[in-house]
């Protein structure tokens, strides 16, 4: 589109925006009124605040070996920690203290001097203690070394200097609506206090949650990684006072047990002679193992280059009385001498000593460490079994959580006590509303109205349904009946109003392609697919070889999206290929060919307050990153942008990449050398206004997904200001008035009925009594949750220039619930959002990353590593303005 075009949408001049200005999230201006009143439970206990006079003072710890090195792991600081307390209790005038396992700790009220320097001695600890292995002298020597290295102890240099004070009169100050500096710090230091007391009980501490060493509480994800279930807490202000956040939780964790069945449980093989030691090695580096034969605990770092049998190490032995010669002995022949028979000597030996001097231990001895986090990314089939297994009704997440309360007794807690803090055993009321859903129009003009969050199109047609004439089905799977899936694809269609024809042709991938790369499979198919057509199709149906995220998948996307301009929809062989499985396959071939399936009944209408009235642009916002543990890979930024106001429910997207891990969109605006603006919003905005009758937006209404509370000043004044100057940037014109909200999936709110054993309702909005004091949000629950706990939404009103009602917002989030075009359900977060995350996630597949290792790793994750960030192809002219990621 020429740059005169966009100069036009601009209009006339306003006063620019000062980007010095810094915008603060905007106070709670009321509170809705519409809707169903409903009682309800919150996973929220209150929390009586009796000595507000009381003052945390922080202290720095410094933590040193006799040898002066730094002490950095968070284990062996809180044993010093402890230790140090015992022995010194009368020097620190016996103060009790809230220690975060690194440099800080807190006390109530100040330690009698400003600074101190102690020595603390700490018996050795069992992972660094000497004998009892290969490579460590002779067998004689060893049994002495560890019984006189037992009463060995360890020294350590301890320094604790004043740092700061922190009142706790500050979170008083917050919970009335004021803004208080330190009332974050405060409620950190609570926090800290919990931690401390599940630290001491030995749990796994994963940031605010905590995980016991309880077989009861894991479920087997396969592939030997099993979840936890452990619990989440953390203190929170609200409106309605402070308040102990309690929730179920789950992380991953490598699965105890023998290293072998570990082994063969991660590589998915039955017998120990299929291990792929390469890949073991590479999975194994890191973890913890206990000996069974000395009950020690070693860190792994690499296997062995031979079996046990003939894995030697050097060994120092007395020759007579006074003579020492060093000689060569097997790990095998070594254990015979301690009496310990190997029954699997042909297997390599873990190593786990140091670089440069190894420390072999049968792989056979060994147990894998409980409690130790998996962090590498799950396979789509643990991702599943988590999901199905970590599922809890609402009455029972409620019992758990209620009992966790009792039983941790955290008003014996001696720093908790000396605040005056009481902490209620029972979960806080909440009222809450039922907001209606909204009216659907279907073909024919018809109503269709969801009953509990849901609806169907069974004798319904879609409402604008689209004409399919030149098509085709390719075919990667060899156990696909692809005559079977075009008769029943086209049936189904036509029952719903969409007219297909019958497709071109069917094109099967030859067997020996089957054996090449997915590209070079994908450039097969295409040459067959060129020379069966007469011309380009408008569309192609691929059928893959077996799972959704197979490596064709990628290729075949960017081979339609970004080279050949195709829609085309990709289905994998099921057993469930029913009526329901082809509807839902249309719904998506529909808005992907511009078609659209349902819209609101205010929509259609032109009846949506505030935004039918002025033209306005809505805006879903997301970033998705690399798998963990994977700081090489690009993040993708996705936003999508409403088209053909005073539409609601089309879409288009616009896509980067950006640095790893970096949550802030850096390319919603980028200017060029040539003074030119290649960022997202300009696509956007040119793309509404060359839909909306050549309007440009006087509204923006901008969600935002995927940040925390900490990120919100940069959402408001780097990402608001990016998009400002966007428009701008276009020519002169008097700015958009804006709404800036963020969603939140990634919180441990809870809501419950008092007086049912079900869900919440969908629908239902929280806006009072568990919500922040000050700042605009409210709870959401839009979707219905058959199976499981559901969870709400927390939105997050930062700036509201528009002026909506409390009322008028809450209806526009839930109705943007109801307009996601691929689902006959509402859904849990407004599509937008959806939407944002589907495009990030499609176009992310057309790069291999790995390609890209190299250059973006080492120099990787800061915005100056921008040169070495791959660019994404952009989208073909032909379906970059579609909903390609429906």
């Amino acid at each position: 589109m020429p740059d005169s075009m966009a100069t036009k949408m601009a209009g006339s001049v306003q006063v620019v925006k000062d980007d010095t200005v810094k915008r603060t999230p905007m106070a709670r201006p009321s509170i809705g009124r519409e809707g169903k009143p409903i009682r309800l439970l919150s996973n929220h206990f209150a929390v009586k605040l009796n000595g507000v006079d009381a003052v945390f003072y922080q202290y720095s710890v410094s933590i040193k070996s006799e040898d002066d090195k730094v002490v950095d792991g968070k284990g062996i600081g809180r044993k010093v920690i402890d230790k140090l307390l015992q022995t010194y209790s009368s020097e620190l005038d016996g103060k009790d203290f809230a220690y975060d396992g690194e440099k800080c700790l807190f006390t109530v009220g100040p330690l009698p001097q400003n600074n101190f320097e102690f020595t603390v001695i700490l018996e050795e600890t069992s992972s660094r203690a000497v004998g009892g292995s290969p490579g460590h002298g002779s067998p004689s020597q060893a049994d002495k070394k560890r019984v006189k290295r037992s009463h060995l102890a360890k020294k350590f240099i301890v320094a604790i200097s004043y740092a700061a004070k922190i009142p706790l009169k500050s979170v008083a100050l917050a919970l009335r609506g004021s803004e208080s500096e330190h009332a974050q710090d405060a409620l950190r230091v609570l926090d800290i206090v919990l931690r401390q007391q599940q630290a001491k009980r030995g749990c796994l501490l994963v940031r605010q949650s905590f995980f016991s060493d309880d077989s009861r509480n894991l479920v087997d994800l396969t592939g030997g990684v099993s979840g936890c279930r452990g619990l989440h807490s953390s203190f929170r202000t609200t409106i309605g006072g402070l308040s102990l956040n309690m929730d179920v939780s789950t992380t991953m964790i490598v699965t105890p047990g023998p290293v072998i069945d570990f082994l063969l449980t991660n590589q998915n093989v039955r017998d120990i002679r299929d291990i792929d030691w390469p890949r073991a090695r590479k999975m194994l580096k890191n973890l913890r193992v206990k000996a069974k034969h000395n009950n020690m605990e070693f860190k792994i770092i690499g296997l062995s280059d031979q079996p046990c049998s003939r894995q030697t190490f050097p060994m120092k032995v007395r020759n007579g009385s006074i003579e020492v010669q060093t000689m060569d002995i097997t790990v095998q022949d070594y254990f015979k001498s301690k009496q310990v028979e190997l029954m699997m000597p042909y297997l390599p030996c873990l190593d786990v000593g140091k670089p440069k001097r190894p420390n072999y231990l049968p792989i056979e001895l060994c147990h894998m460490v409980s409690l130790q986090r998996y962090t590498k990314a799950l396979s789509s089939q643990q991702r599943a079994n988590l999901v199905e297994k970590s599922r809890q009704k609402p009455q029972d997440r409620m019992r758990v959580v209620t009992d966790a309360v009792k039983s941790n007794r955290y008003d014996d807690d001696p720093i908790l006590s000396s605040c005056g803090i009481e902490i209620e055993k029972h979960l806080t009321r909440v009222d809450g509303r039922v907001l209606s859903a909204p009216t659907l129009v279907v073909g024919n003009s018809e109503d269709c109205i969801p009953n509990r969050g849901r609806w169907n199109y069974n004798n319904k047609r879609l409402l604008d349904p689209v004409k399919i004439e030149r098509w085709a089905i390719v075919n990667f799977s060899a156990r696909c009946d692809m005559s079977r899936i075009s008769r029943e694809l086209i049936n189904c269609g036509r029952s719903k109003g969409i007219f297909i024809e019958r497709p071109h042709t069917l094109v099967d991938e030859d067997s020996q392609s089957r054996r090449c790369s997915p590209v070079e499979r994908v450039e097969r198919m295409f040459e067959k697919v060129k020379t069966s057509l007469p011309g380009p199709p408008e569309f192609l149906l691929c059928v893959l070889p077996e799972r959704k995220n197979c490596d064709i998948y990628g290729p075949w996307k960017k081979k339609n999206l970004h080279e050949m301009g195709i829609v085309t929809q990709c289905i994998a062989p099921s057993n469930k290929m029913n009526d329901q499985y082809f509807t839902n396959v249309l719904l998506k071939i529909n808005a992907k060919l511009g078609g659209m399936n349902s819209k609101l009944a205010l929509e259609h209408r032109q009846m949506i307050p505030v935004v039918t009235q002025i033209p306005t642009l809505i805006l879903g916002m997301d970033v998705s990153h690399g798998s963990p543990g994977r700081a090489d890979i690009p993040s993708i930024a996705a936003v999508v942008g409403s088209r053909c106001w005073p539409l609601i429910s089309r879409y288009r997207a616009s896509v980067r990449t950006q640095s790893p891990k970096v949550e802030m969109i850096d390319s919603l605006f980028k200017p060029l050398y040539d003074g030119k603006d290649d960022g997202i919003m300009r696509e956007l905005l040119l793309d509404f206004y060359q839909t909306s009758q050549q309007r440009k937006p006087k509204q923006i209404i901008i969600f935002r997904d995927g940040v925390s509370e900490s990120q919100f000043s940069q959402v408001l004044n780097v990402e608001l200001n990016q998009i400002i100057k966007a428009y701008q940037s276009m020519g002169q014109g008097d700015l958009p008035k804006f709404t800036v909200i963020i969603a939140q999936k990634n919180h441990h709110t809870k809501l419950f009925q008092v007086d049912s054993p079900d869900n919440v309702p969908p629908g239902t909005v929280v806006d009072s009594g568990i919500v922040h004091p000050r700042q605009y949000d409210f709870y959401m629950c839009a979707q219905a949750g058959p199976i499981g706990t559901s969870r709400p939404t927390h939105y997050h009103v930062l700036l509201d220039e528009i002026g909506f009602s409390a009322d008028n917002l809450q209806k526009l989030v839930l109705s943007l619930s109801y307009v996601y075009q691929r689902s006959t359900t509402a859904i849990s977060v407004v599509a937008p959002i959806c939407y944002a995350h589907l495009a990030a996630a499609q176009v992310g597949q057309f790069m291999k990353f790995e390609e890209f290792a190299d250059t973006s790793s080492g120099s990787g994750v800061n915005s100056s590593s921008a040169a070495a960030i791959p660019e994404l192809p952009r989208l073909h002219a032909d379906v970059c303005s579609s909903m390609f990621f429906c």
